[in-house]
């Protein structure tokens, strides 16, 4: 039975009063409604879910609904919420898995293959220079602390 706005409003009031069995067929309804709202919005592995978290809400916000207004606005309000919800939660997770994928990994891969271009590089350097430009921009010493040391070791060299 696919129930219609005014069916489904006289089961939700009587749901309001304590009906059990009023409110198990509205739910019931309620589910076949969602399925059918939510088949061309979300990925068929979803439906299931989405229509559960719609259904719970139902169920927590039944005493907001005013008998004096349509049920179907209301149960699509709710509805669309929670499918935006379900949205920003599916673009939400599908960022992180693209922000892990496209992480570094823990290697020593690039540091040893910085430092066999810069060996190449300095082949090619005078002694002096391919020292001074490690000590400053490899070991970050200070212009400076570069010379200073460089001094040092000259003087003990000779």
């Amino acid at each position: 039975m696919i129930a219609d706005e005014a069916s489904l409003a006289h089961l939700m009031a009587s749901s309001q009063k304590g009906d059990r069995k009023a409110y198990r067929v509205l739910l019931a309804e309620v589910q076949m409604w969602l399925e059918r709202y939510f088949r061309r919005r979300v990925a068929p592995a979803q439906l299931d879910d989405l229509v559960q978290e719609v259904l719970m809400a139902v169920h927590n916000k039944r005493a907001t609904w005013d008998s004096e207004r349509a049920f179907l606005p209301w149960l699509a309000a709710i509805a669309r919420y929670r499918w935006v919800d379900h949205l920003r939660k599916v673009y939400r997770n599908a960022e992180d898995e693209l922000d892990d994928w496209d992480a570094a990994e823990d290697s020593d891969e690039e540091a040893v293959m910085a430092r066999m271009s810069l060996e190449r590089l300095f082949v090619h350097l005078p002694d002096k220079q391919s020292e001074v430009i490690e000590l400053v921009k490899i070991e970050g010493l200070s212009i400076a602390e570069a010379a200073r040391k460089t001094a040092r070791a000259r003087a003990w060299s000779k």
